[in-house]
């Protein structure tokens, strides 16, 4: 376990390091630096986008202090994050009755196992829930944050029977019992940005640890990489080699069939993002075979116009993703399969700003995955924006 945690490189310490002070900083963006050359004209039309959608979100926050649906506290998670990360750090810093209203929302969801749901897709609403937590950056959430890690951590499926390729993933929870990626990765996020707590051996009693090694087994077993991979169907050809399918056997694209007779299971782009960013969280080097094998994919592979061979499916998700990412990996330029070299950021945030309705929010005319939600998807956006605007 510790062996995967103490090889962290060198440059994804400094890329996490960024990340973290994005959380913990009232005054994040005076505290990262900018990227090489500096577009102040984009990063002012990115802020001022960044506000109209907030403004949009202060809008539609009910009484009881829950956006969208209050039997989902993700939903209210991922626009208290968004408000969180806003470049200045003024809500953080003023805490507005709106923002209260909305974390104390939260905290009524806290069940007695810790978790933070309730009823349904257990993990992922308290993932998502302390990652809001965790960007408010207050003492006073700390039992909460500690309890729920312990939740999420007891949620990885070390169990041996059934369908064993899933086992060390993490999954929904409820309803939705297997493992897969994206519910991995949500997990490992916030394990990440919560490891923290674990320097309290006094409060380490009856605490978890997550079995990272079972982890990292489950994630070589969604990517199409037969040297890692040990499920028969993990593909080698130039198309899917390197990409991420959503659990071992499944991809939400589909299948394909080879030049060679066999079927491949196709990789596709934001569950390739999610499968980058879980190696990174499991700490693997950045030179590690496995990781290039996915930056490869992901270079090759690269779209704004849509969520590669999905669509529009997932868009805004697929944008969130990709910026958490890129900017965990370091990546400031991407070489393309034809040998162009883009800036990522600019160009999401050019595309971001192109999809933003004149009153501020964002929207996703495929509903797949509840994109069709404005309230969720223009927090999709805003966060996205943020983490652009630090790397800009």
């Amino acid at each position: 376990m510790d062996c995967i945690l103490c090889k962290t490189s060198g440059i994804f310490r400094i890329a996490f390091f960024f990340l973290i002070v994005a959380f913990s900083s009232a005054s994040a963006s005076d505290s990262i630096p900018l990227g090489p050359k500096t577009d102040q004209s984009l990063r002012n039309e990115i802020l001022h986008s960044i506000h109209s959608g907030l403004k949009w979100l202060n809008q539609k926050q009910t009484p009881q202090g829950w956006w969208s649906q209050p039997e989902y506290p993700a939903l209210t998670a991922l626009v208290l994050e968004a408000f969180m990360g806003e470049p200045r750090g003024e809500y953080r810093a003023s805490w507005p009755p709106m923002i209260a209203r909305g974390y104390e929302y939260l905290l009524k969801c806290r069940q007695e196992d810790g978790g933070i749901y309730v009823k349904d897709l257990a993990n992922y609403n308290t993932s998502v829930c302390i990652m809001a937590l965790v960007s408010a950056n207050r003492p006073e959430f700390e039992p909460a944050l500690r309890s729920a890690r312990n939740f999420v951590i007891g949620r990885q499926d070390l169990s041996q029977k059934g369908d064993s390729s899933v086992a060390g993933g993490i999954g929904y929870g409820s309803k939705y019992p297997h493992s897969d990626l994206s519910n991995t990765t949500f997990a490992l996020e916030s394990l990440y940005y919560t490891q923290h707590l674990r320097s309290d051996t006094e409060d380490l009693k009856g605490m978890r640890e997550l079995n990272w090694q079972a982890a990292l087994k489950f994630i070589e077993r969604c990517q199409n990489l037969p040297e890692y991979n040990d499920q028969k169907w993990a593909s080698n050809d130039p198309d899917n080699r390197g990409g991420f399918v959503y659990f071992p056997g499944n991809s939400k694209a589909g299948e394909m069939k080879l030049p060679d007779g066999k079927t491949a299971l196709r990789s596709y782009g934001s569950i390739s993002y999610a499968g980058l960013l879980s190696y990174i969280y499991a700490h693997l080097e950045k030179d590690d075979p496995r990781v290039l094998a996915a930056y490869e994919w992901l270079q090759k592979n690269y779209s704004l116009d849509e969520n590669p061979c999905l669509g529009q499916q997932g868009l805004y998700y697929y944008y969130q993703m990709m910026s958490k990412a890129l900017s965990a990996y370091g990546a400031h330029k991407l070489q393309l399969a034809d040998g162009r070299k883009v800036n990522w950021r600019k160009d999401l945030a050019l595309r971001l700003l192109n999809l933003q309705q004149p009153d501020g929010f964002w929207i996703n005319e495929n509903g797949r995955w509840w994109e069709r939600d404005p309230v969720l998807v223009t927090s999709y956006a805003i966060i996205t924006l943020e983490i652009v605007y630090r790397g800009l």
